[in-house]
């Protein structure tokens, strides 16, 4: 059961990481679904995952202050549009997806934007 575990966390955080890129797959909670797996699985995982640079220090903010660095807002966000503006206007021609594709990007936009923002202050992490 345990490698279970183990292939499924590798699973998802490949999925994670992709979402990073792909603005449609969503990074947090492949990342979170990570932590969870490798802690059931394996805990060198688990605090390797937690203990990445990048990775690891995504996953402390938002267990701990259910918050997004105001920087990885921006970027999010901005990936989402510049990626459906650029499918709505140079490659679909339907109507019905030149509709969807933006009322998607304003659903993903808002759940991003939902989260409070995750400000540094003095070396001291606070959300606000």
């Amino acid at each position: 059961m345990r490698m279970l575990y183990v292939i499924l966390g590798s699973i998802s955080m490949a999925l994670g990481v992709i979402g990073i890129f792909l603005p449609l797959l969503p990074t947090t909670p492949f990342l979170l679904l990570t932590a969870a797996l490798y802690l059931k699985g394996s805990p060198r995982l688990y605090n390797w995952l937690i203990n990445q640079r990048c990775l690891g220090t995504y996953i402390r903010h938002f267990r701990e202050h259910k918050a997004i660095p105001l920087r990885v807002k921006i970027v999010s966000v901005s990936l989402v549009w510049i990626t459906i503006l650029y499918g709505v206007f140079f490659v679909t021609d339907r109507l019905w997806l030149m509709i969807l594709l933006p009322c998607m990007a304003a659903g993903i936009s808002y759940h991003i934007l939902s989260f409070r923002t995750l400000r540094r202050r003095n070396d001291d992490h606070r959300s606000i």
